[in-house]
Formats: structure tokens, sequence, C-alpha cells
């Protein structure tokens, strides 16, 4: 997932021309809507994400708005807020095939899908082709693979736990409460109260400060 955030972040090479404003703005815009979108400010998520897309958008690359719209997609299915990803497919016809092909991941349209064209952590994961998340050691492609499994129902109880202590190690309020929900509701479906008592306080712990909408 960050693969793909750097190649919209790239800064000038040691020793070149400074890089761009464009690309400076743009790289600290994104970091801070990555943040505050994990930390659940949505307010200032939206603020940050308008203002990287803006600097994008003034270099007239439809590509490059189109990877940070995907950054966001990502981040949506990591927090389990699934969806089509508006934003991108405005953009898909002006975008590179590894786009295309991310967007299409995300999605869970694997069929005919070449996997090449993903960053590397997610073609391990349609490598496997069984449901389980591989070792990932980024967090939050961790997250983001955990997302498309559950969206295509086939993420088990061992991945939904690693999906959960990843966002708690993080302290990713948003993720960690979306998947502390889907704990609550296998315990709850499983007839076991107490597991489910027990999840319950610890929604309510990580929620003691309301997201902001």
């Amino acid at each position: 997932m960050r693969a793909l955030a750097a190649v919209l972040l790239l800064a000038a090479c040691a020793g070149g021309p400074p890089p761009a404003e464009w690309r400076l703005q743009s790289h600290g815009a994104l970091s801070a809507f990555e943040g505050a979108y994990l930390r659940g400010n949505a307010r200032l998520a939206e603020l940050e994400f308008a203002r990287a897309r803006a600097e994008l958008a003034s270099t007239g690359s439809a590509e490059l708005v189109a990877r940070a719209e995907l950054l966001r997609c990502a981040l949506r299915a990591a927090s389990l807020e699934l969806d089509d990803c508006p934003g991108f497919q405005a953009l898909a016809p002006d975008a590179g095939a590894p786009e295309r092909a991310y967007a299409a991941y995300l999605a869970g349209n694997w069929q005919g899908l070449d996997a090449a064209l993903l960053p590397a952590p997610h073609r391990a994961v349609m490598a496997r082709g069984d449901g389980a998340i591989p070792a990932i050691e980024d967090p939050l492609a961790r997250l983001v693979a955990a997302g498309v499994l559950f969206r295509l129902g086939r993420v088990g109880p061992a991945g939904i736990g690693a999906a959960t202590e990843a966002a708690a190690a993080n302290g990713w309020r948003r993720p960690l409460l979306a998947w502390l929900g889907v704990q609550e509701k296998r315990a709850e479906a499983a007839g076991d109260a107490a597991a489910a008592a027990r999840i319950r306080r610890r929604i309510e712990l990580v929620g003691g400060a309301p997201l902001r909408r």
C-alpha cells in the first residue's frame, strides 16, 4: 500500500534540483490525511485530502490524482468502509494499468486480474488463494489486505484477529473500531456472551473520544 503512495511522494534525488512545490505540499497533505483518517478525525482528513488533490491536480496529471484516490480507497478498505472507489472511477480512463489493477484488487474483482501489476504484499495475498493473510511487514498493507479479504468473504478468525491487533498496536482508532465490531458480531453469533461483552467494553474504551464526523 505504501509502495503505491511512495510513487506519489518521491522527492528529488540527492544532488538534483529542489523538488517542486506541488510535490512537497502534496507529500505533507497526504501524510496528514492518512494519519487523520486512521485516527478517526474525518473533518481534518477531508481537508488534507482536498489540499493534496488540489496540489496534484495542478500538474494536469490524472494519473497522479488517481493514485491519491486509490490511497483513500485503500484506507477505507482497511477500515471496512467498502465502496467502488468513485473518486478513482472518474479518473480510470486516464490511469495506468497498475492503478487500474490495484482498484480492481481493492474492489474484489480478481477474475482475470494480473497480480504482477500489484504492489508486492498484495501479490502474495492473491497467490495464497486461501483467504489467509501472509506475513506482511507493513501493518497498514496488512489491514488493507484483510479488508479486501473481508469484502470477498474469505477472511477467517485469525485474519480478523491480526487486523484488529495491527490497528490496536498503531493506535488507529477508525479501523480498530471496525474490526472490533466484526469480532463482536462473531462472538454474538457463536453465542459467546462473555466474549461479546469483553469486546464491547473494549469498543467503549476505544470510542471514549467520539469520532468526529
